[in-house]
C-alpha cells in the first residue's frame, strides 16, 4: 500500500462475482462485431486479479474465457487461454502495481491487454481466420483508458467514510 493511500474495507465476494457476471453480460450484448471494441470482462478480470488475487485467479479467468468462447462461437479455448494468461500476469505483478497511482497503473497494464489481444488474434489466425485490420490495436488502448474509471467504480464500496474522531487514526 502506498503511503497516504486510504485504507479500504474488505471486498464483498458477492460484489466481486456480481461485477464479473455483469461484465460478462455486457460483453455478450449484441453491439456488433468491431475489432476496436474493448473487452470489459478482461478489464474487470485484471482489476480483481490485481486487487483480490486469492479470490479471482486463473481458474475463474479460464471459466469466463470458456463462457465467452461458447457465446461467440469462437475456437474453444481462444478466450480461455487469453484470459488465463492475462490473469496469470496480473497476479504476477499485483504487488508492484498497487504501489503506483491509478493513471500509472493504467500504463502498467497496457502490455497485459496487448498480450491478451495478441494471443486471441494469433489463435484466430492459426485457425484460418482473417485479419481484422489495424484497428484491432485500439482495443487495448481503450481498455487502458478505462482502467481509472473501472478502478473508481469497483473500489467505491470498499472506501471508508471519513471518520471525524481524532482519537482513532484508522
Amino acid at each position: 500500500m502506498r503511503p497516504g493511500q486510504q485504507l479500504l474495507l474488505p471486498a464483498n465476494p458477492l460484489f466481486i462475482w456480481g461485477s464479473l457476471l455483469l461484465a460478462l453480460l455486457v460483453n455478450m450484448l449484441p453491439l456488433g462485431r468491431v475489432s476496436w471494441m474493448p473487452d470489459l470482462l478482461a478489464l474487470v478480470l485484471v482489476f480483481w486479479s490485481v486487487h483480490q488475487p486469492l479470490r479471482v485467479g486463473i481458474g475463474s479467468a479460464f471459466f469466463f474465457g470458456i463462457a465467452m468462447d461458447v457465446h461467440q462461437a469462437a475456437l474453444l479455448g481462444q478466450h480461455a487461454l487469453a484470459y488465463s494468461a492475462l490473469s496469470f500476469f496480473a497476479i504476477t505483478i499485483h504487488r508492484r502495481l498497487l504501489w503506483f497511482s491509478v493513471p500509472s497503473q493504467a500504463v502498467q497494464v497496457l502490455p497485459l491487454f496487448v498480450a491478451a489481444h495478441a494471443i486471441e488474434l494469433a489463435i484466430r489466425m492459426l485457425a484460418g481466420g482473417i485479419f481484422p485490420g489495424i484497428s484491432v490495436l485500439l482495443a487495448p488502448v481503450i481498455e487502458c483508458l478505462l482502467w481509472p474509471v473501472v478502478s473508481v467504480i469497483l473500489l467505491a464500496p470498499q472506501r471508508r467514510a471519513p471518520d471525524p474522531d481524532e482519537n482513532r487514526p484508522l
